[in-house]
């Protein structure tokens, strides 16, 4: 995973938005709750990883830090690595893993783990997997003549939820405001260049699709 230069603004989209994983490891009175099992974003916005955790009383966290996995190695994610890292929270009950400018490399598991001032806690279950996509324009028929229905669709690796409205551009300008855009009975004034982008990030478009009508 590459971590470069801090990025854009702040957008998620969860897979399971009631739900949360919450596990026991090891002794009892440790426990660890990550918000969301899974989050599916925009490449280019940012997002917040987010968990909170108990520990026996007497004890006081010391240190609490993020983990991916890099070559099946856990990677450190400390504030401030590549620029791209910040820790939020309290770091003694809750902690938030932000990570700006995403990439789709950043495709990943996050895991926490925490020191006390008596103990170190690495808990084994999983953590919350995250998915970076991109936008891509799918054409339906990918030959076209005139007179034929075409249908273009918005295309994501993972699912986004919230029902995002997609904006829909030919040659650079604004055409409509669908998930899908529909051409019936399609001409050679149809034809041209299309991409995409989600409503309140329209800085981030998909690459252009040519739509050529024999």
């Amino acid at each position: 995973m590459s971590l470069r230069t801090a990025g854009s603004v702040l957008v998620v989209f969860l897979w399971s938005v009631a739900g949360t994983v919450s596990a026991v490891e090891g002794h009892s009175y440790f426990h660890v709750t990550y918000t969301h099992q899974r989050i599916c974003t925009l490449k280019g916005t940012s997002v917040d990883i987010s968990c909170s955790y108990t520990y026996p009383s007497g004890h006081t966290v010391s240190e609490t830090n993020w983990y991916t996995k890099v070559n099946e190695a856990p990677q450190n994610l400390s504030p401030g690595y590549g620029g791209r890292v910040e820790y939020l929270g309290n770091m003694q009950s809750d902690s938030i893993l932000r990570i700006t400018d995403l990439r789709e490399s950043d495709s990943a598991e996050y895991t926490i783990r925490f020191r006390t001032d008596q103990t170190t806690w690495e808990p084994t279950f999983p953590g919350t997997t995250l998915t970076v996509t991109g936008l891509q324009v799918k054409v339906t028929p990918a030959t076209v003549t005139e007179g034929q229905q075409v249908t273009l669709t918005c295309s994501t690796t993972c699912t986004l939820s919230d029902n995002p409205t997609y904006i829909w551009y030919k040659n650079g300008h604004v055409t409509n405001q669908s998930n899908s855009l529909f051409l019936n009975s399609v001409s050679s004034e149809d034809a041209g260049r299309y991409s995409c982008s989600v409503e309140g990030h329209e800085d981030l478009h998909s690459d252009e699709e040519t739509l050529t009508v024999r």
